[in-house]
């Protein structure tokens, strides 16, 4: 059996401001302003009640799916990669991304010749034949390009060939799989030949390769390796670098990258799928912060610069990885990261071969990370024919009955932790509702509720993967109503309704309005503006906190300033055109800023994280007294941006830390802080993080918001 590739990660390594939800959510908003029709009241109840509650805000839109948004890995040791039945799957699944030539096996592939020194390549796995597949599947390639043994222009002879010699529009070109796994950071798994493994080298080389290839086609897209924020070697400043991996690299290479690629894991080997279930709602942190990072290096340019999740599974390699638990943490897992910004998410991967045997739920558990079957076989026990769907294909392809390219993800709550909602206002009207029922053992009635959004009386269409099903099943009449559906154990089901005649988007004569652009920002104001719709009478701005949203701006133009913001606070806001009747169109897509500190502040904190570790770090902290008197006897007050960060030690201070609230007391003895910032005092201490590790972005000295950070 070839070597496979095991995505690398070393072994044990590892003051939101948003405006109240209270009574203004957005219906109560809008119904004080003027009569605006499309603004709808929760569904009638018309059985008993659930044991779950999911409430759906179809005006508070979380992005638009791309046509690449469901990917899969593929490997040139994959001797099954081309055959004709995995087009056909992959099509039926609505995949539109295919990632070659195979993890780390890229960065030792040598396209022309088809040879990976050191590791097996199985025959029929050639790049024209792989396109092959991918023209089959009508789906688009995205090719890493060889760092580890590869130079710029072996790479921008393969765009050559790729793009003018063949025609194939390659369109995403990512430089390196996960080059921050070289040895550099002490653990290595990642071939590179370079003599110099440090982020700021990978961030030369990057430009050299983007000058190569974008110099035989300037359509390219170039994509660059980040490590995920939290995860390792995150946080970890090698020796001699001015920061850590991606802090480095975003650093140098903002101006010429047009995406980011990011892996993401659950855990290691001994992580059951139950285990990953629960740690992808770190993923949307973690998911922040790296367009945090990006906001920070390429400012007004980080729209243009996209996410790719180019690997997700449950583990890194062992088990439990072909049960129908991973099914469910697919599903969720590729929606959860196209709800938070990435445009692309690629499972690992297509086929992988049988590791580790087990039982879960009743059946056989391979061990495979792919998810087709290889037909392979561990001692006496061998998988079931080649390309036989394993659970987590299922799992993928549900996500295509819940919408498509060009469909708006829109925003849900639900009040139970076994039970995950994603919705989609598809852009024919219709709203598609995604359960996904974590409990092995209990079925859960889920009453739904809506805001912007109202149910015609015809009986949804409802599709079903749960126990006894081969396959998505339409669940037929009668299986659910507009306001309640029963979710079977270890189930999923999506729920698709009609929007009622004379309701939603399709009855407002506004088109949608262009996704909100950050002009400018000072601590307590930011002023928007936005491409119009036609049609549009006037332009309403909302905030969203979870699954409701208050109104916070209202203007007949294209822009506005929201006045009376938190100093270092969150928001996420888009709008919704209205036309000259008040129906209201889809909404746009979101836009997610933090306001600053105040310019003419008191005091003026930095804060500078020393080093870290993936889930650890230490930080000091250094405080000035900027007003016109001493001050004897301080305090500084910080919130923690993520639920997962903590103070575990401290020095020069006494720490005191209440959920996310850390209090920081003067030592017994410390003289004042002089005024007209003539003296400092500093402090330390050792953090930990459960997921990414943003800094805080206000500090208060004695109540008074800081400048700094």
């Amino acid at each position: 059996m070839p070597p496979l590739h095991r995505p690398g990660r070393p072994a044990g390594a590892g003051g939101r401001g948003a405006l109240a939800r209270g009574a203004f959510v957005l219906a109560a908003a809008l119904a004080l302003l003027t009569p605006l029709a499309g603004v709808a009241p929760a569904a009638p109840r018309t059985a008993a009640v659930g044991d779950v509650d999911v409430r759906v805000n179809a005006q508070a839109a979380l992005g638009r799916l791309s046509d690449t948004a469901r990917g899969v890995n593929t490997a040139i040791w994959d001797s099954h990669m081309n055959d004709p039945e995995v087009s056909r799957l992959m099509k039926a699944a609505d995949v539109g991304m295919m990632r070659y030539p195979g993890g780390s096996y890229a960065d030792i592939y040598h396209w022309e010749t088809h040879t990976a020194p050191g590791g097996y390549v199985a025959p029929g796995t050639g790049f024209d034949a792989f396109m092959g597949t991918v023209r089959a599947t009508g789906a688009q390639p995205i090719l890493i390009a060889n760092y580890g043994s590869g130079t710029p222009e072996e790479a921008a002879g393969w765009v050559r060939y790729a793009n003018i010699t063949k025609n194939y529009g390659a369109k995403y070109w990512e430089i390196g799989n996960e080059i921050y796994g070289n040895g550099h950071y002490g653990s290595g798994w990642e071939h590179d030949d370079h003599a110099d493994k440090s982020p700021r080298e990978y961030a030369r080389q990057v430009r050299a390769y983007a000058e190569a290839m974008k110099a035989v086609d300037p359509t390219v897209k170039i994509g660059a390796v980040l490590t995920a924020p939290g995860e390792w070697p995150d946080g970890v400043v090698g020796e001699g670098d001015p920061g850590d991996w991606n802090n480095t690299v975003l650093a140098e290479v903002t101006d010429v990258i047009d995406f980011v690629s990011v892996h993401w894991y659950a855990g290691g080997s001994d992580t059951t799928a139950q285990d990953a279930m629960d740690r992808l709602a770190r993923l949307p942190g973690e998911l922040r912060e790296v367009r945090a990072q990006l906001d920070r290096y390429a400012g007004a340019d980080s729209p243009r610069i996209g996410i790719a999740l180019t690997e997700i599974n449950t583990n890194t390699g062992g088990a439990r990885l072909t049960a129908r638990p991973n099914g469910l943490f697919a599903a969720d897992a590729f929606m959860t990261a196209l709800e938070n910004g990435v445009f692309n998410v690629d499972w690992w991967d297509t086929h992988n071969g049988a590791g580790q045997i087990t039982t879960v739920d009743g059946e056989t558990d391979y061990g495979d990370m792919g998810m087709l079957s290889s037909g392979a076989c561990t001692g006496d026990v061998c998988e079931p024919a080649p390309n036989t769907p394993f659970h987590p294909y299922y799992g993928m392809k549900m996500t295509s009955e819940l919408g498509t390219a060009g469909d708006t993800m829109v925003a849900t709550e639900s009040s139970a932790r076994d039970v995950s909602a994603h919705a989609v206002l598809r852009r024919d009207g219709r709203l598609s509702v995604l359960l996904v029922n974590k409990d092995p053992d209990a079925a859960h009635t889920v009453d739904l509720d809506y805001a912007g959004f109202t149910p015609s009386a015809g009986a949804p269409v409802v599709h079903r993967y749960a126990r006894g099903d081969s396959d998505i099943t339409d669940a037929g009449a009668g299986a659910a109503t507009a306001s309640q559906v029963t979710v079977p154990p270890y189930g999923l089901l999506t729920v698709t309704l009609e929007p009622r005649a004379g309701t939603g988007p399709g009855a407002s004569a506004a088109g949608t309005p262009g996704t909100p652009r950050l002009e400018a920002v000072t601590d307590t104001t930011a002023r928007l503006s936005w491409t119009g719709a036609p049609g549009a009478a006037r332009y309403l701005v909302q905030e969203r906190d979870g699954a409701y949203t208050r109104l916070v701006g209202e203007t007949t133009g294209t822009s506005v300033t929201l006045r009376n913001l938190p100093p270092g606070s969150g928001h996420t806001v888009n709008v919704l055109a209205s036309d000259a009747s008040g129906r209201l169109s889809a909404p746009s897509s979101p836009l997610t800023f933090t306001t600053g500190t105040p310019s003419n502040a008191t005091c003026a904190v930095t804060y500078h994280r020393d080093t870290g570790w993936g889930n650890g770090f230490v930080a000091t902290v250094t405080v000035r007294n900027l007003s016109d008197t001493p001050i004897t006897g301080w305090t500084v007050d910080w919130d923690w941006p993520t639920g997962g960060q903590s103070v575990s030690s401290g020095w020069n201070a006494t720490f005191h830390q209440t959920g996310s609230h850390v209090r920081v007391t003067a030592p017994e003895g410390a003289g004042p802080l002089a005024p007209d910032g003539a003296s400092t005092a500093s402090f330390g201490f050792v953090g930990a993080n459960d997921g990414p590790n943003p800094d805080p972005t206000v500090f208060r000295l004695n109540g008074a918001v800081c400048s700094g950070g």
